[in-house]
């Protein structure tokens, strides 16, 4: 019998006398006690708040990202444990690779986008700055800060390592301590998984804590800089809404809950076609990974009306060759549900479908799983309905039964399917199978408001295809209406839930301060020798080089078009460019002038910048005729670590003419070595 521990305030604390008791999911043996200990909130919370907090924030954001990384490397490396405890939730090793594998790919996305999309600082620049007077002088910029509070992150049951690191990973990047519940069912997967974290060492004290019981006393600590996060029922969600942390005292709360995902097979989709293999395909996985526990799943599979025959045959062979039983026998492809609970509320939701549906494959009174001592498993088999009428009824788009279970519908024509899809009143992911561009156009136009993803497949994207199911970190994860109307995931869209954006207003010299990033209008700073020779750490924010003019020449310009072949009429032709409304005459290239500007500012020495990697945001002003002078003002804009060998320099780049105006601008980025 495992003893489930909380984690609280830097110690472990056991269960109490009256713990919950866990069963396995294979046998219905109990295998673990959980809860009732005797957890003092406040102190949790006081330590988050106190110790977890600070030493987060002391951080950049880059420290944090490689904290990530250090972490996902630590599981990655010990997680064959919690792949023989998995299976007594039920899961199968293929199950074990979206559950376990998924959670720490997660922590891995996380820490890569932190390095490459966040600066190493500790302020968030949120988009430009604004000019907030006529002469530029007083500007707005919003910046994003971590929150002070805590993240309180409550989990289900059906992913207990991936739904703890999901939302662990973009908390920990904002610099927000994190407080974390699992559900009960598979509460030691999560507790095991805990303790790799912990026993790692890499996490500062105060930056995580865990909860394996009754985490309600903690709302009553929760306040308006703390963060509640909840995967689950919509009943539950119900209640937690309601909570006065949430209505009263500004906490904020974030939902992502039941979900009637839809699937639907274009009518281009022929029974022949690769597409409809892609649809059935993904409807078996749907329906059998984690015996259905996905709450991305296919519920609902609507099809062509003269498709619901082929699709019923193809999907009815197909599951009905499915092994269920334990799951740690190879032979098997689809392991139980995670408890007997589970199991009488799938049978009871399959029975309210099956008012309005027919089970294609009977009524499972043969059914056995595969297995010694599998008796008291919470085993069912794949269900698939018919719903002979989906206009009409109702409880096949209302009830979802959490397990293998999914019901196909016949649509009418595109505007039908959409409709159909729609009334399941929001959901977090909705797919549809087709070539054709048009036909997804038309539904993404009519379904995007009702589903928070929506994924399309066909015999052009098969390859790439990350499937129906599969909430990546990259993308937003959540749902509108019945899903919950919460968000998560979403690259650094959901490191943002876990900070404040605030608008800061003031001249050019303290926005560039508090970004760490300068912007025109700061300062100019000058170095003691040219830019280009010295190291990424000597290098200051805003140091500055003016070069000397260069004239811009007739010949110039007509060796340029001969030499690229870029003749443009703008640049050969005086009669032709000065009927254009934008040129006085003959100008020169705008490539010609960036080429010029990078001989006019480049050391040609072997230094410290390692190449030149690309440059953005390029406008060109105003243009220059033969015999202007130009000259170059290159400014050290932003500096980013990206190795321990050297860092990415951004530098501003204007281009002026002999009156001082502006002709050009751009953004420059080089890889500068550190030493």
């Amino acid at each position: 019998m495992l003893e489930l521990q909380s984690f609280a305030a830097g110690h472990w604390v056991g269960p109490g006398g009256n713990a919950a008791i866990i069963d396995s999911a294979i046998t219905g043996a109990p295998m673990a006690r959980a809860g009732d200990s005797d957890l003092q909130f406040v102190d949790m919370a006081a330590d988050a708040r106190n110790v977890g907090g600070p030493a987060l924030r002391a951080l950049t954001f880059h420290d944090r990202a490689r904290m990530l990384k250090a972490l996902a490397q630590h599981l990655n490396a010990h997680k064959a444990p919690l792949y023989a405890l998995s299976h007594h939730t039920g899961a199968t090793q293929a199950d074990n690779l979206f559950d376990i594998d998924g959670g720490i790919g997660t922590l891995f996305v996380y820490a890569s986008k932190g390095r490459r999309e966040m600066p190493d600082a500790r302020v968030y620049l949120d988009g430009a700055p604004e000019a907030l007077s006529r002469d530029g002088s007083f500007l707005g910029q919003h910046i994003c800060v971590p929150k002070t509070g805590l993240a309180l992150q409550i989990n289900a049951f059906n992913f207990p390592v991936w739904g703890m690191l999901e939302k662990l990973a973009p908390a920990l990047l904002a610099g927000v301590p994190s407080i974390i519940k699992p559900a009960t069912a598979s509460a030691y997967l999560t507790e095991a998984c805990f303790r790799l974290i912990i026993d790692s060492g890499i996490l500062p004290d105060g930056a995580v804590q865990l909860v394996t019981g009754d985490v309600s006393p903690i709302f009553d600590e929760l306040g308006p800089q703390d963060v509640a996060s909840f995967t689950g029922s919509a009943a539950t969600a119900g209640l937690l809404r309601g909570n006065v942390a949430f209505m009263e005292r500004g906490a904020h709360f974030t939902a992502e809950q039941d979900s009637l995902n839809a699937s639907i097979l274009g009518r281009d989709a022929k029974p022949d076609s690769e597409e409809f293999a892609l649809f059935v395909k993904e409807a078996l996985r749907e329906m059998t990974t984690k015996a259905g526990q996905k709450c991305t799943a296919m519920r609902r599979l609507i099809v062509p009306d003269w498709a619901v025959e082929p699709v019923a045959d193809a999907l009815r062979e197909r599951l009905s060759a499915i092994v269920v039983g334990d799951p740690r026998l190879d032979a098997v492809q689809m392991g139980a549900l995670v408890s007997q609970k589970q199991r009488r509320d799938v049978l009871s939701k399959a029975e309210i479908l099956s008012a309005e549906a027919t089970d294609l494959l009977g009524d499972g009174s043969d059914f056995k799983p595969l297995g010694d001592d599998v008796q008291g498993g919470a085993f069912v088999p794949p269900m698939l309905f018919h719903c002979p009428d989906p206009h009409s009824a109702q409880r096949v788009h209302d009830t979802e039964a959490f397990g293998p279970v999914s019901t196909i519908m016949g649509y009418r024509d595109a505007d039908d399917a959409a409709m159909l899809a729609n009334r399941g009143g929001g959901s977090l992911v909705a797919s549809v199978f087709t070539a054709d561009p048009g036909l997804a156009e038309n539904l993404v136009s009519q379904m995007a408001p009702w589903h928070g993803r929506l994924y399309i497949n066909n015999a052009r994207a098969k390859g790439g295809a990350t499937g129906h199911g599969a909430p990546m970190p990259h993308m937003v994860h959540g749902g509108p209406g019945r899903a919950g109307g919460g968000e998560e995931l979403g690259g650094i869209r959901g490191v943002m839930h876990y900070m404040q954006r605030t608008a800061i207003q003031g001249d050019a010299a303290t926005l560039s301060a508090i970004g760490s990033r300068w912007m025109p209008g700061a300062p100019h700073v000058k170095g003691p020798a040219h830019p280009f020779k010295r190291t990424f750490g000597d290098l200051q924010i805003g140091e500055t080089i003016t070069t000397p003019e260069r004239i811009v020449t007739l010949a110039d310009i007509e060796h340029f078009a001969e030499f690229t072949g870029d003749t443009f009429y703008a640049h050969m032709d005086e009669a032709a460019a000065k009927a254009n409304p934008f040129f006085p005459g003959r100008v020169a290239h705008g490539y010609l002038l960036l080429s010029f500007a990078a001989g006019l500012f480049v050391e040609p020495a072997p230094g410290p910048v390692l190449a030149n990697t690309g440059l953005d945001n390029l406008r060109f002003m105003k243009p220059v005729e033969p015999d202007d002078r130009i000259s170059v003002q290159l400014t050290v804009k932003a500096k980013t670590p990206r190795s321990p060998e050297y860092g990415e320099v951004r530098w501003h780049v204007v281009l002026n003419n002999q009156d001082g105006d502006a002709v050009a601008e751009y953004e420059l980025l080089t890889m500068n070595a550190f030493a």
